[in-house]
């Protein structure tokens, strides 16, 4: 009985870990689009965001609209390709940080007495998805992995042709 038990983790441990980059990719393509598309949209219309900015006492509110803009978009390209994937959502996940402190911030200060205003708030989803990808990487099927393949094939190719 034990090992059919052992057995039958090792096979479901195998299984979801091929689910893992499957996982990865879904979030990265779904939510590095959003970021995408929220960056574009901000520089876009960034007269009323700045405005925004402005009646959110953002101090720079052009300057830090055209940033968050631009984090956003360039950041979510390259979660969307798992380019940079871990380096590439570290901005975001700032950015996102800023939004709940400066757009959300009764959902910040009632963390632990209203839980569902944190998990509710805009920023949410994008900070999970961004964190998700910091912890894990963009997994197998990203740009990143494709590179470091092609570094790690050109590298042994001349170690080879040392010898």
């Amino acid at each position: 009985m034990k090992a059919l038990i052992l057995h039958a983790y090792s096979v479901e441990k195998k299984v979801l870990e091929h689910l893992q980059s499957p996982l990865l990719l879904v979030i990265r393509l779904y939510w590095g689009w959003q970021f995408f598309l929220t960056g574009k949209g901000k520089l876009g219309n960034l007269d009323r965001v700045t405005e925004f900015f402005t009646s959110l006492s953002i101090p720079a509110p052009r300057l830090n609209a055209i940033m968050a803009g631009t984090t956003e978009m360039l950041g979510g390209l390259c979660l969307f390709l798992g380019l940079g994937g871990r380096i590439a959502t570290i901005p975001l996940i700032f950015t996102m940080l800023v939004a709940y402190v400066t757009a959300d911030r009764e959902a910040v200060t009632t963390l632990f007495s209203k839980p569902d205003n944190f998990l509710k708030a805009d920023p949410f989803l994008f900070l999970l998805a961004s964190v998700i990808v910091l912890v894990f990487g963009p997994g197998w099927i990203s740009a990143d992995h494709f590179i470091a393949k092609h570094w790690k094939l050109g590298k042994a190719e001349k170690a080879e042709e040392k010898k």
